[in-house]
């Protein structure tokens, strides 16, 4: 069986929006919150790392910078970690690499992007298998995708397309990630 990660198709991100030259000027981001740290990782560092995390919640988001639903709903990562602190762990696994080139190629795409959207204190993995590969391995058809696991390591919840259609009968929303990690800490 083949397994393709196409996303949404469209191929990018949305335009950037040109800025009103009689709208105020917005200050840049310190250095400091601009800052984002990126490690390459495999299927397995990625489990070491959720791993590492035991005793908390942990939120898996899966995604890339070629597809708009993700890019979308990626700042519901960010508020969430802003909402829950330490309490929940917070990681992102960036599938921009396709197996073209080297995945160090990818990691300036995704920096940027994970920068402008003000994720600096999320555990930011970008995946270094390729995306079909990876996603083969993770159980999923294609991103974007959020994985929830229970303080005591074991899946609460998977929300994807499949997930999404059959349970909600619409797109997941981070609004229905918060209300899971909500119901995890609530135990």
């Amino acid at each position: 069986m083949a397994l393709l990660v196409a996303c949404c198709g469209c191929g990018g991100q949305p335009a950037a929006k040109a800025r009103d030259a009689s709208a105020p000027a917005v200050a840049a981001p310190s250095a400091a919150a601009a800052a984002v740290a990126i490690r390459l990782v495999d299927h397995d560092e990625v489990e070491a790392e959720r791993a590492r995390h035991a005793g908390k919640v942990v939120v898996l988001d899966c995604w890339s910078t070629s597809c708009p639903p993700c890019v979308k709903e990626f700042p519901g990562l960010v508020k969430l970690q802003e909402k829950f602190g330490d309490r929940v762990a917070c990681l992102s696994l960036s599938f921009d690499y396709e197996g073209i080139g080297s995945p160090d190629e990818v990691v300036p795409r995704v920096e940027g992007f994970l920068r402008d959207v003000g994720a600096g204190a999320i555990v930011n993995l970008v995946a270094r298998e390729d995306a079909d590969a990876l996603s083969k391995k993770m159980d999923l058809v294609s991103v974007p995708a959020v994985f929830i696991w229970k303080p005591d390591g074991s899946l609460a919840r998977k929300f994807d397309d499949d997930m999404a259609s059959k349970e909600l009968g619409r797109p997941f929303s981070y609004e229905d990630v918060t209300a899971a990690v909500e119901a995890c800490l609530a135990r």
